[in-house]
């Protein structure tokens, strides 16, 4: 596996040990929050691929991108890279639903996520990149 650096300049497996360096020096409730909705992403999509792109965001991927975890001062950003084509009726998007592609859920401290309602989101971003390949 490639070597990459973490953001405290050690090195480190890439990406799946660049992120966790990412929990480990957020050392707060993003790093928790984070951790979570990795779990959460890894439960729901045993075969996601996790990457580590734009100079340290995490991103989960799947036939195509599912979502990326970016994390703010005050709020974990989850942005769904086809959110606008997914069904969400539990109403968990609510950020940048201006747009017409993405879709975002900020979590912000003390929140708590619907879990099985952001699991069902992952396994609906899977099932709209994998029938998006076969009609490639």
């Amino acid at each position: 596996m490639a070597k990459a650096t973490t953001p405290d300049g050690e090195t480190a497996e890439a990406p799946s040990q660049l992120i966790d360096a990412r929990i480990k020096e957020l050392d707060d409730w993003r790093g928790q929050t984070l951790a979570r909705v990795r779990a959460l992403i890894k439960q729901a999509d045993p075969d996601v691929v996790e990457a580590w792109k734009w100079r340290g965001v995490p991103v989960w991927e799947h036939a195509g991108m599912i979502c990326t975890g970016e994390t703010y001062k005050a709020a974990v950003k989850l942005t769904f890279a086809k959110g606008a084509s997914l069904e969400d009726p539990s109403g968990l998007f609510n950020s940048s639903l201006e747009g017409s592609t993405r879709r975002a859920i900020d979590i912000h401290e003390g929140e708590k996520i619907n879990e099985e309602a952001f699991q069902a989101l992952i396994r609906a971003a899977v099932a709209l990149n994998t029938s998006r390949k076969k009609k490639a």
